[in-house]
């Protein structure tokens, strides 16, 4: 039990800014086996967003309390997964080969396609968020929408080989290899949330996912061989929208 909160505290340590005690570090197996509790991670992560949200709707409007929630789980963060998005746009978007699109994503700048990928998503994120908030308990969106975009993200580190050496990487690798077990653990914590839902055709919004991760994954291995921690990154932002917007679908078709 002992190890298995190391772990966790782990993933917390480096996916987030919340303090932890300081015998928690990046140990390589601690980072590697940290693996299984990052659905878990986004259910922290999307728990403050839901009580920033909560606590801010009893004085502001929606629009005001979902921006404010939004930049509480960035700030949470660190914008970590958001940093890797905009690596993921500049890199595919200016690149055309594999080690164009890898120099481009190392680079700490941020360039067009990443501006412009990051304005795009995020606008969709909010704009999702708000038509949601006529139809279903956002605090519940919030925390399930961080903690499935996360379990998805695992998937590609499990099924995608890591294309870049930790040591020659800017960005934030996530692990070299991945158990089954870990991918197991994971995706309970990531589904966790969504039996919470009084609609049970909630969990039709997995599917929408599962072809995003598809997608993309059959993306970058195309393009890079594999993935990177930016890639990863990139697939939670991309799944986090896509499970806002299935949730829209549902509600209106279903």
């Amino acid at each position: 039990m002992k190890k298995q909160i190391h772990y966790f505290l782990t993933a917390v340590l480096f996916f987030t800014r919340i303090p932890c005690p300081k015998w928690v570090d990046h140990s390589s197996e601690a980072l590697n086996k940290s693996s299984r509790y990052f659905s878990l991670v986004g259910i922290v992560v999307g728990s403050i967003a839901a009580a920033v949200y909560y606590a801010s709707s009893f004085i502001f409007s929606t629009e005001i309390s979902l921006v404010l929630s939004m930049i509480s789980s960035i700030w949470t963060t660190g914008a970590f997964h958001e940093d890797g998005f905009a690596d993921t746009c500049d890199g595919f978007g200016g690149g055309w080969t594999k080690e164009k699109i890898l120099t481009i994503m190392k680079d700490s700048r941020l360039g067009t396609f990443g501006v412009i990928g990051l304005l795009s998503i995020l606008s969709l994120k909010f704009l999702s968020l708000k038509e949601l908030s006529s139809q279903v308990n956002i605090p519940l969106v919030l925390i399930s929408g961080h903690a499935i975009s996360r379990f998805i993200a695992t998937i590609l580190l499990y099924t995608h080989e890591y294309v870049r050496d930790f040591d020659s990487s800017k960005v934030k690798p996530t692990t070299k290899q991945m158990s089954t077990i870990s991918l197991v653990i994971s995706a309970i914590f990531g589904v966790l949330p969504l039996f919470f839902f009084q609609k049970p055709t909630v969990f039709i919004s997995i599917f929408p996912l599962l072809v995003a991760y598809l997608y993309m994954g059959n993306f970058f291995k195309k393009w890079i061989g594999g993935q990177t921690g930016d890639c990863a990154g990139a697939l939670q932002q991309v799944a986090e929208v896509v499970f806002y917007i299935s949730l829209i679908a549902i509600w209106k078709l279903l």
